[in-house]
């Protein structure tokens, strides 16, 4: 599981979106949302790189945190 910061997201309509686009690129993902902090733990079988670009072609680019 990673954590990662997406400042752009701020509402239920972001939270959607983050978790198809999840969704999308892997089935399995386990993503959740914290919208407070404007962060998502995403549990993925696909490597962080390919997380983080489809975040960012779903318009909410993101960054690794801790």
């Amino acid at each position: 599981m990673a954590t990662y910061s997406i400042p752009d997201m701020s509402c239920g309509h972001c939270r959607a979106a983050v978790e198809t686009a999840m969704r999308e690129l892997d089935p399995s993902a386990s993503v959740a949302v914290d919208l407070e902090s404007r962060t998502a733990e995403i549990a993925s079988a696909a490597p962080d790189e390919a997380v983080r670009a489809k975040l960012a072609k779903a318009g909410y680019p993101a960054k690794a945190v801790g």
